[in-house]
């Protein structure tokens, strides 16, 4: 056989579809849904909105009690309708911002949503998040993944979640996922984000059962439809797209919604593939409670409010049942929901004694194991031997990225990997960062462990939106959701060269976004103790692989192990052949990754105590505290750029808590304020070199 050949994805193929159907598709066929149960229950989840709403618009926020007020009228009953048909225990909803009557539907509880609203406790976040920002663990329906308050955000998780059911029910013989869909929720306006059309690109060539479920009000803000998409509509721009069924209805007739939001979830959950519902509603509000709405004309507003579904939904509903049902509902919801309101009123503000806690997962730290001692190993066939290791012992385990299939990675990590676990274990994606790492999200939130690579750090910045939202999650649901993944990335300088697109370090950026855990390793033994323990742990992670040190002498030591393990933030005293037995440390080097093998040997024949973080997030330090109240002096080294480098974190804390230790002010080295130049004579100028450190080291003990 020869070396990686490229392995078929085992997905099926799908039966023969209909063509694109509109209203006169599959959606006229369907029979009219004349179930009183079914329309009791749309009706009260509308009125329950409605009531909702009008008691936030015309009483809390103009108090000031509300600070943050989506109106969903208009939207209402598409969201009702369609919240009565996801009810597999594995659906799962992306949903945003003006999404609460589907979250209704779904189960939250009217004093939930007035307590989330008033950011009181009891709420879905305790008032951690916007009350709007809906999440839902499963009340007997689907799952309401957490929201975002980023546009468009919230499709490519939606897309991780299909790709999980599908996961769950062909690879590992879950028949309890046959027939489960996701759908994510959106206006017309998110149809213009990276988020939708990296889910519509992953959607549609893995052909996942998810459904696009657009509420077109026609405008964007004040923004109209004209400047979100060609010719104002969605689904007919998307009529040659392949492996996508179409659906098309007003939203705001009961009749013609119900058919065509059926036909829809139907379709995806027969055939296990996409689909997109474009549904026409009205929005009667503004954007949000600030939006007075000027920019629309008399006429238009008026068009608006004779769209408005409740009076279309009441006729339908009394001539279906009757005009005394209809009005003793409107009363029952009228109660209940204005003692909900009292409720929330009454309720307490949040415990502020917790707002630090759920930032990360609460386990114990990892205990360092024994190693063994293996053949000596390059760190990126480390890496590969860890990943090889670890799909073996955990079936949920998925590793994916642009070009780690069949290629087996551009830097050769995941080599002959889909050859032995399999296109779904292991497979390539398309070439979109927000995509691969808002599908990891759905796919960690489904219970299952991703394991996405980037192909270089600077290639991570068009996923930052999925990143922070990513990193946040545990703590703005209190632990009810989480994400964890480890995200690998190539970083640093190469071994022949850089430039300002592949040589990026950049940690301090990732340092600085919350609920994430940094691993940096300089050496192959930390790699795979360090990449072990993120694989097995409950937190999104991010792996730096340098660049500099994937295959060559300076990483590379003895294989560990298979289960060897180290803990985060527990730094390392590199040991220095050279020093003199018994010698007293005259200063500390605090560095990491590349610089660890550059300070080492501008160290040589100096008294100096090098500490190799191995972590960024959390970093040690007291280990570094203990060293500099030792040594006296202080050396901070890193690759990335000075101005807000993760180095000057560590030099404050120095300079607050170890002050009155120094006999010398911190030294610190980085690379100045501009890119990694691509000519490696500029390189050596640019980034620290070994004459660069030792320079600064005899300056630091001649002070």
């Amino acid at each position: 056989m020869p070396k990686n050949p490229v392995v078929q994805s085992a997905r099926p193929t799908l039966q023969k579809r209909e063509p694109n159907p509109t209203t006169e598709g599959l959606a006229a066929r369907a029979t009219t849904n004349t179930d009183k149960d079914f329309w009791l229950r749309v009706a009260r989840t509308v009125l329950t909105s409605r009531a909702i709403d009008r008691i936030e618009e015309q009483e809390m926020t103009p108090k000031g009690l509300v600070a943050y007020q989506f109106s969903a009228r208009g939207h209402d009953l598409a969201q009702a309708i369609l919240s009565e048909h996801i009810t597999h225990p594995h659906d799962g909803a992306a949903v945003y911002y003006r999404s609460r009557p589907f979250v209704l539907g779904q189960g939250l509880t009217a004093e939930e949503a007035f307590r989330g609203s008033l950011a009181r406790a009891g709420g879905m976040t305790d008032g951690r998040d916007i009350g709007v920002v809906h999440l839902l663990r499963p009340r007997e329906r689907g799952t309401v993944l957490p929201a975002s308050g980023d546009v468009g955000a919230q499709y490519s998780p939606g897309a991780g979640w299909a790709q999980s059911i599908g996961y769950y029910a062909k690879t590992l013989k879950d028949t309890s996922y046959a027939g489960a869909i996701a759908v994510s929720l959106g206006g017309d306006g998110s149809t213009a984000t990276n988020g939708f059309w990296a889910a519509l690109n992953i959607a549609t060539t893995l052909e996942l059962p998810m459904l696009f479920f657009i509420e077109d009000n026609g405008y964007g803000i004040s923004t109209t439809s004209d400047y979100q998409t060609p010719g104002r509509n969605i689904a007919r721009n998307l009529a040659a797209f392949s492996n996508l069924q179409l659906f098309e209805c007003r939203g705001y007739e009961p009749e013609e919604a119900e058919k065509n939001i059926n036909a829809a979830v139907d379709y995806v959950r027969k055939w296990q593939g996409p689909a997109l519902i474009r549904l026409e509603v009205p929005r009667l509000s503004g954007h949000s409670f600030v939006d007075t709405q000027s920019y629309k004309s008399p006429e238009l507003r008026a068009i608006e409010e004779s769209h408005d579904p409740l009076p279309k939904l009441e006729s339908y509903f009394t001539k279906l049942l009757s005009k005394s049902v209809w009005d003793k509902l409107v009363e029952e919801v009228e109660h209940e929901v204005r003692q909900a309101a009292d409720n929330a009123l009454a309720a307490p503000a949040p415990d502020a004694a917790i707002v630090g806690q759920h930032i990360f997962a609460p386990v114990m730290p990892v205990v360092e194991s024994v190693k063994e001692k293996g053949p000596r190993m390059n760190l990126q066939d480390a890496v590969r031997k860890v990943l090889e290791v670890e799909l073996a012992k955990n079936p949920k385990l998925l590793v994916f990225g642009e070009d780690v299939g069949a290629k087996g990675g551009v830097h050769g990590a995941t080599v002959d990997l889909q050859i032995r676990y399999g296109a779904d274990r292991v497979f390539d994606t398309s070439l979109n960062e927000e995509g691969i790492i808002g599908r990891s999200v759905g796919m960690a939130i489904a219970g299952l462990k991703p394991v996405p690579e980037i192909q270089f750090r600077k290639y991570a910045d068009p996923a930052t939106e999925q990143i922070n939202d990513c990193g946040t999650m545990r703590w703005r649901t209190l632990s009810k959701f989480s994400a964890p993944m480890v995200v690998r990335i190539p970083v640093g300088f190469g071994k022949k060269t850089g430039d300002p697109w592949h040589s990026v370090s950049g940690e301090a950026f990732f340092a600085h976004t919350i609920g994430w855990r940094i691993a940096y390793p300089s050496n192959t033994e930390d790699a795979v103790g360090l990449l072990r323990t993120a694989l097995r742990g409950e937190d999104p992670t991010f792996f730096f692989e340098h660049r500099a040190l994937l295959d060559t002498p300076q990483a590379r030591t003895n294989y560990p192990g298979d289960d060897f393990t180290i803990p985060f933030g527990k730094a390392k005293i590199v040991p220095q052949p050279s020093s003199v037995a018994g010698a007293v440390a005259k200063a500390t080097i605090v560095t990491w990754g590349a610089m660890v093998d550059r300070a080492t040997k501008a160290a040589e024949g100096l008294d100096v105590e090098i500490l190799d973080l191995r972590t960024i997030v959390p970093w040690d330090k007291e280990a570094v505290l203990a060293s500099v109240r030792k040594t006296n002096r202080v050396l901070v080294l890193h690759e990335d750029n000075w101005t807000c480098g993760f180095g000057g974190e560590i030099a404050s804390v120095i300079s607050q808590e170890a002050f009155a230790s120094l006999d010398a002010p911190v030294e610190r080295l980085a690379t100045p304020d501009h890119p990694v130049p691509y000519n490696t004579t500029l390189m050596e100028v640019v980034v620290p070199q070994v004459s660069h450190i030792r320079a600064a080291l005899e300056r630091l003990l001649a002070f």
